[in-house]
């Protein structure tokens, strides 16, 4: 077979959930299949070195202005010249004009169950472009892809599919999330952001649906309830954002004892992980979780939320929690530092629930897709 993959943003240098997929995806795959021809369609960036050419995987660089242009217009051109057997469209959207048989990667539908979950200015236009694409190409689709049980039920159930029509495929996680047993290697990354010693650990993206304005609302009590609180450190978070919600919440005097990090390379976050004493995903709506995965996987206990996709993620090896009730989280929080019994049972837990999810597997299940895709021709 001669595969394309769409790839676009793969070579940004602060990579989200779904470049991640592709590229832990297409490095698999390059490790796992030596027989196929792969063309993986990308556009230039910063980071051209998280994926090189090997003898079956070529790297086209596609140019192209906005997102929408390059997959519409770029996209479709530079795929026809290939003469392929079928493209693999991973991020959600694919070019309404294609030559080849589609496969696509519906990771959610979030943006068209409407839900109140306004972003910045570009999230919001990404969620008005999939609300005109998604329903066009999902019919379009020799196979759609998606990365749960929940996120397949909800596919089928908004389109009216029929259960062959949605294929779940989980997701993995990198084995450089593990357990670090280097204490120079965790001492340079704690000095690096000049992280305490102990410390809360979440995401505090600008999305709506991350969360981050109820989590800080749970730490606020979380602080009035705890004598000597664990600082908060917040990754991808700015100053500025948290400045914003603290003065929404009235709450500016818990600032001290909060860390923004704007920006975590890829490579550092698991010592980050393993620094951490628990990791908070108190996420709205998600069709994985990768990060929950992830800190498991670090020996860090996670609370995380009893909706959408991630008690499928977490299993039982997590604490679940109401995502709406900020006192919930908060006593969570108080809850798991408190029990060193039941700190130490989830950390064994979540490295056993981690381990169940693997590139591997991924790229197998996404290789026997492709087959199937093939055969029907």
């Amino acid at each position: 077979m001669r595969i394309g993959i769409e790839a676009q943003r793969i070579f940004r240098r602060k990579k989200h959930g779904m470049e991640i997929v592709a590229l832990e995806t297409i490095r698999q795959l390059q490790k796992s299949d030596s027989q196929n021809e792969y063309v993986i369609f990308v556009k230039d960036d910063e980071d051209t070195g998280c994926l090189h050419e090997t003898n079956n995987f070529r790297i086209v660089k596609v140019p192209g202005f906005s997102y929408a242009d390059w997959e519409q217009i770029a996209l479709p051109q530079a795929a026809k010249k290939e003469k392929l057997d079928l493209l693999h469209a991973t991020s959600n959207t694919a070019p309404l004009l294609h030559t080849a048989p589609l496969v696509l990667t519906l990771h959610d539908i979030i943006y068209l169950e409407g839900l109140k979950l306004k972003g910045s200015a570009y999230q919001n236009l990404g969620h008005i472009y999939r609300k005109v694409i998604v329903p066009r190409i999902i019919h379009q689709s020799k196979a759609i892809i998606t990365v749960s049980a929940f996120e397949k039920d909800a596919i089928q159930a908004y389109f009216q599919l029929e259960d062959h029509q949605v294929k779940f495929i989980y997701n993995g996680k990198s084995t450089i999330f593990k357990v670090i047993e280097h204490p120079k290697l965790l001492a340079s990354t704690a000095a690096k952001f000049n992280l305490p010693g102990a410390f809360l650990l979440c995401f505090g993206n600008t999305a709506q649906k991350k969360n981050t304005f109820r989590m800080l609302q749970a730490y606020g009590i979380y602080c009035q309830l705890t004598p000597t609180p664990l600082p908060l450190v917040l990754i991808d978070c700015s100053s500025s954002y948290l400045h914003r919600i603290l003065t929404q919440l009235n709450n500016k005097s818990i600032a001290k004892h909060i860390l923004c990090v704007d920006h975590v390379e890829a490579h550092e976050l698991p010592a980050i992980y393993n620094l951490s004493t628990v990791f908070l995903y108190p996420s709205l709506r998600e069709s994985f979780g990768l990060p929950i995965i992830e800190a498991m996987a670090c020996g860090t206990p996670v609370i995380t939320s009893n909706t959408s996709a991630m008690p499928e993620i977490a299993g039982d090896a997590a604490i679940l929690v109401d995502p709406y009730n900020p006192e919930a989280i908060a006593h969570a929080i108080i809850g798991i530092l408190q029990d060193s019994s039941l700190y130490r049972l989830l950390q064994a837990k979540g490295l056993v629930q981690s381990s169940r999810f693997t590139w591997e597997a991924t790229a197998e299940q996404v290789l026997k897709t492709y087959q199937q895709v093939n055969d029907m021709k």
